[in-house]
């Protein structure tokens, strides 16, 4: 059987065809899965797809209709995906439930640390041979707070590394994570998490009640001088509230890996275009924040652990088989 591969980046390809290898041929393409790509997934029954592909209805109606019945996502992240049609149509549709928790928690702090210590605008001076130090003055963050909100794997290695800095932690979650309380983590609410935090990071799903998490109310209710920093959703944050508090000299930094309008740029050279999004074209303007383009979990690691998964789904497709990573079962339970 051949699979087609939609979305994968250059560095991904060898990678995922030494992993399928064994099994079944696969066919990598780097255009991502959206209304206009579907129609080239006719007559394969297996596709894999990126985080930043569209699975709406049309695009699933699409996939149907030319023979696609497993859809394996190389992310954890299913919010793309719209999983009441894909039952309706009787798609299987699995996603990778776990990798590498320090690739993302690492680069959540890598982002903070930029933003904190003036990193990008130091570079970029040292590029002119302007060695001045005006303006890049940052803080000492061991006795300070850090406030992190969803304690799951990711939250807990960000944890592991503030604990590290000797900060002070504090959490906001569901349910209360062990090993954060063994680190000295205390878990509050979360008005008073973003009260209290010098340092505040998400690492919660994106889902209808987390959708604007952090909006105009828990934006004003931050510190003047706090860091967000967000590499987990773009849609946790309301991304024009945000940028209203950054026009009033709010916040010492911004780190931000997601952006909640990415699908359509992230992943794509678009250094030639005209960028019509004019809230993120106003947001990369802030000498204060620091944007990427979802790469947290872009490691050796974390990339070969989704691969390893994805394989894994597909043979357990074709298997008969279930785990945790079907987000729709169109198979007869075992």
């Amino acid at each position: 059987m051949e699979i087609l591969a939609f979305g994968v980046q250059a560095d991904e390809r060898p990678l995922i065809e030494k992993a399928f290898a064994p099994h079944h041929d696969i066919r990598c393409l780097d255009v991502f899965l959206t209304e206009d790509t579907a129609p080239i997934a006719a007559g394969y029954e297996v596709i894999s797809t990126s985080v930043n592909a569209i699975l709406d209805n049309r695009v699933l109606q699409t996939l149907a209709a030319g023979g696609t019945q497993m859809i394996a996502q190389r992310s954890t992240g299913f919010n793309n995906i719209d999983l009441q049609v894909a039952e309706r149509l009787g798609l299987t549709v699995a996603r990778v439930s776990s990798y590498s928790p320090y690739s993302v928690a690492e680069f959540a702090w890598t982002l903070a640390m930029a933003v904190n210590r003036r990193i990008v605008r130091a570079s970029n001076r040292t590029r002119d041979f302007d060695f001045r130090l005006d303006g890049l003055m940052g803080r000492d963050l061991r006795g300070r707070t850090a406030g992190v909100l969803g304690t799951g794997k990711i939250g807990e290695a960000f944890t592991r590394i503030a604990h590290g800095f000797g900060m002070n932690l504090l959490g906001w979650d569901v349910a209360e994570n062990p090993a954060c309380v063994g680190l000295g983590m205390k878990y509050v609410d979360k008005d008073q998490l973003l009260a209290e935090s010098d340092l505040i990071s998400l690492h919660v799903p994106l889902l209808p009640a987390t959708r604007h998490l952090i909006g105009s109310a828990a934006l004003r209710a931050m510190k003047d001088d706090a860091i967000l920093v967000n590499s987990s959703r773009g849609g946790l944050i309301d991304t024009e509230a945000l940028v209203a508090e950054l026009r009033a000299g709010r916040f010492t930094g911004v780190g931000l890996d997601v952006y909640e309008a990415e699908a359509g740029l992230f992943f794509l050279d678009k250094s030639l275009e005209v960028v019509e999004d004019d809230t993120l074209a106003r947001l990369v303007t802030f000498p204060n924040v620091v944007v990427t383009s979802h790469q947290a979990y872009y490691t050796e690691d974390a990339v070969g652990q989704i691969i390893e998964a994805t394989v894994t789904n597909v043979l357990d497709y074709l298997a008969g088989r279930r785990s945790e990573n079907v987000l729709v079962p169109a198979l007869p339970a075992s």
